[in-house]
């Protein structure tokens, strides 16, 4: 397979590099179509020839490859002489391998794979005889003989092997190979063809490597500072070219239109203020300081407020809300469950008390409306509510997904809220904005504490409010693990706590992570179809998942809240909230146990995010491993909203040294919900940072990684807002913007057009 004549450039296909056949599986298999993502498939690991990779814990029935050195080869007879098997054991000092060859090819394997040798040996580990086995692999044995003498054979001996991410179909030498055949072509063409997307002002400036040196260093590296240098210079081409995209959104918002909406002195806003029965932190005070900032210029906010659980994101937007009402215009939130958004809907009618009867006899003079929209709701009320939209009646309209449906109109949207942002898709929010004349302002919340680094990336188009102070009366929430396996009597003295909360006039909710009768588990099987995706919020590793798999099914809330009703909580009021329940029997259960006619809420996650009851006091979540560590602080953050201190208790049955147990030891350690984030993104796949872009390709960060490199992105992000101020359009960085291009497909270019 050698170079052909014309050189390549990055789009060249791949058929015209490895043929047909191969193409196709590096297409189908590993998302390759042609030069550049070849260039761009970075190796997974680098060995040493002179150093054999360990052979002591290959996992069962994966896919893998080893080098190593052969130790013995013998031909075995069976079948009365009729049957030839060789049998070949591999060595690493650390354990022992066997390969096993079956009929006639036994011959031809036998003169190759002599002891002594050493070599690339990949297939699918089977056990036969209690001993690791792989049959009939695919095998590259490493030459012994190098031309150029001595030096030139410790040089050899010395040279970092790369191994690529690889497939059944395709080992990773044969994609070694291809990729050793496009840098010999590109190299004899001096790279003609590839251009290089990082000014040359950066490289300088950094002191980083060409293109052509840093795809060189990381496929051939010589030494280990090579293929460090390399991998620097490759990180801030991801870097750069991700911050660029997103400084080009920011540019590009900054140029539209908006109605500016400031509040009217001694309106409702004034009015609202003037009931509070406590003053606002200085977080809030600061916020909202800049959100009014924002919503009196003629161009859109992109605002991201963020916040610990109870920080008071509710009342920062609702106030933002109010001075957009004062304005003549009206403002939509938008929630992602019904529960949610009738959390919402309560909780801002009773902080706004009669300034929400706008109206109606007995409301204030500087009132409005608010109104809920969901998709339950009855005929003759979802009329109604659609009428004082469009006739302007409704200042405020807190709903779910049947805000953004065709039949909804407005009269004048000023201001969209959306809640918990990454559970809506692209298409939602975008649908529900268009709903306004000109480009609404954007108000984005969550509760989920983002590290700087995430925030500059996944909402880098965004400016970043951050609530970090709790209100004064929020108490301490004591966490703990409460090993139900090794300490069964751990978990009853948990009970035990649950009723001295009840005897003590407090509630208490219990967590489990499945409804019942055969529903799927809501935790893990969100988590597995994310790490399939590639996409957060994929908390585990596959070993994990798998570890998982084979243990119980986990527990049902409807089994659970049977077994303590009969059990430890007899003669408490226990009750059971799921997603399965209807809307009215959902909301009629959150008002009994909010008025506390309810002692006991056994529930699903249904309760994660908008439940406010400050008499709650106490939570045990069981099967606490099954979640992942964001949605963990979020359940915890529902107790302890009171005067009286709230007590989390993580039930799990995984052992102490298993890396799910040191997760739930981490959420009981702390409170901080950005060091929790930052742990949760250490232990799992950060995904593509680009958010769910639709396309369910592969992650667009290959070397960058946000955690470690935060020093580095924010550089390029300050970088990256130089350019574009500069030369929005990029003329004059042409590269770079073909580099833009190829990152930006059509599904994620629409995604950060509508995001």
């Amino acid at each position: 397979m050698g170079p052909v004549t014309a050189p390549y450039s990055s789009r060249t296909p791949l058929t015209n590099v490895v043929g047909g056949s191969t193409a196709k599986v590096m297409a189908a298999q590993l998302g390759l179509h042609t030069v550049g993502d070849l260039l761009y498939h970075l190796p997974r690991r680098y060995a040493e020839r002179g150093e054999l990779t360990r052979l002591a814990e290959l996992p069962l029935d994966e896919h893998v490859t080893v080098v190593a050195e052969i130790a013995d080869a013998r031909v075995h007879t069976f079948n009365h002489g009729r049957g030839r098997r060789l049998e070949v054991t591999l060595t690493d000092g650390s354990g022992k391998l066997q390969l096993v060859f079956f009929g006639g090819a036994v011959h031809h394997h036998r003169r190759e794979l002599l002891p002594g040798r050493r070599g690339l040996f990949a297939g699918k580990v089977s056990a036969f005889n209690n001993k690791l086995q792989l049959s009939h692999p695919a095998y590259q044995l490493i030459g012994e003989e190098v031309d150029g003498g001595a030096e030139a054979a410790r040089e050899f001996a010395d040279r970092l092997l790369p191994l690529y991410p690889a497939c059944k179909q395709l080992e990773s030498w044969k994609i070694a190979k291809a990729v050793d055949t496009v840098l010999d072509t590109l190299v004899a063409s001096d790279w003609d063809g590839v251009g290089d997307p990082l000014p040359q002002s950066l490289r300088s400036q950094h002191g980083l490597l060409t293109l052509p040196e840093a795809l060189l260093g990381v496929h051939r590296p010589r030494t280990h500072a090579e293929l460090e240098a390399a991998r620097d210079r490759l990180k801030w081409d991801e870097a750069l070219v991700l911050q660029v995209a997103l400084a080009r959104r920011r540019h590009a918002a900054a140029q539209l239109p908006a109605v500016p909406r400031a509040p009217r002195p001694g309106g409702l806003l004034h009015d609202f203020d003037a009931t509070l029965p406590f003053t606002l932190t200085t977080g809030q005070s600061r916020v909202s300081d800049e959100i009014f900032a924002e919503l009196a210029t003629d161009h859109p906010m992109h605002r991201l407020l963020q916040g610990e659980v109870g920080s008071g994101k509710t009342l920062v937007a609702l106030r933002a809300m109010l001075a957009v009402v004062d304005s003549g215009g009206q403002a939509a939130m938008l929630a992602p469950t019904e529960v949610l958004a009738q959390q919402h809907h309560r909780s801002v009618t009773e902080m706004m008390g009669e300034l929400a009867e706008g109206g109606l006899l007995g409301g204030a003079e500087n009132g409005t409306k608010v109104v809920l929209l969901t998709g339950s709701m009855g005929m003759a009320a979802r009329r109604r509510a659609l009428l004082e939209l469009v006739s302007g009646d409704a200042g405020i309209v807190i709903g779910t997904h049947a805000l953004i449906e065709d039949a909804v109109r407005f009269h004048d949207l000023g201001l969209v809220v959306v809640d918990e942002q990454h559970r809506f898709g692209v298409e939602q929010r975008d649908a529900l904005r268009a709903k306004a004349d000109q480009p609404p302002h954007l108000l984005v919340m969550t509760a989920t504490p983002i590290p700087r680094t995430v925030a500059m990336t996944v909402f880098g188009d965004l400016e970043t409010s951050v609530l970090d102070e709790l209100p004064a009366g929020r108490s301490p929430i004591a966490s703990h693990v409460v090993p139900a396996a090794d300490k069964p009597h751990f978990l009853d003295r948990a009970w035990d706590r649950v009723r001295e909360e009840v005897a003590g006039g407090h509630q208490a909710y219990v967590v489990c992570p499945r409804i019942g009768d055969d529903v799927p588990d809501q935790a893990s099987a969100g988590r597995r179809k994310s790490a399939a995706d590639g996409n957060a919020p994929a908390e585990e590793d596959e070993g994990a998942l798998a570890e998982e798999s084979a243990r119980r099914p986990p527990l049902a809330v409807l089994e659970v809240a049977e077994r303590l009703a009969e059990g430890p909580l007899r003669g408490l009021r226990v009750e059971s909230l799921h997603g399965r329940m209807a809307p009215e029997a959902k909301d009629d259960l959150m008002r009994r146990f909010t008025a506390g006619e309810v002692d006991v809420l056994v529930a699903t996650t249904v309760i994660e995010v908008g439940v406010n009851v400050p008499n709650a006091t106490a939570m045990v979540i069981m099967d606490a491993d099954r979640f992942g560590v964001s949605q963990l602080h979020q359940l915890r953050g529902r107790v302890g909203r009171g005067s009286a201190p709230g007590l989390c208790l993580l039930v799990t049955e995984m052992h102490e040294a298993s890396a799910a147990r040191a997760r739930l030891e981490a959420v009981a350690q702390t409170l901080d919900g950005f060091e929790l984030s930052r742990i949760d993104l250490e232990q799992r796949r950060e995904g593509d940072v680009l958010g769910q872009a639709q396309s369910g390709g592969r992650s667009s960060l290959r070397v960058l990684t946000v955690v470690a490199d935060e020093e580095l992105i924010a550089l390029a992000r300050t970088a990256a807002t130089e350019l574009v101020a500069a030369d929005p359009e990029l003329d004059t960085h042409p590269d770079l913007k073909v580099a833009l291009d190829a990152l930006l497909d059509a599904d994620r270019a629409e995604y950060l057009d509508k995001g």
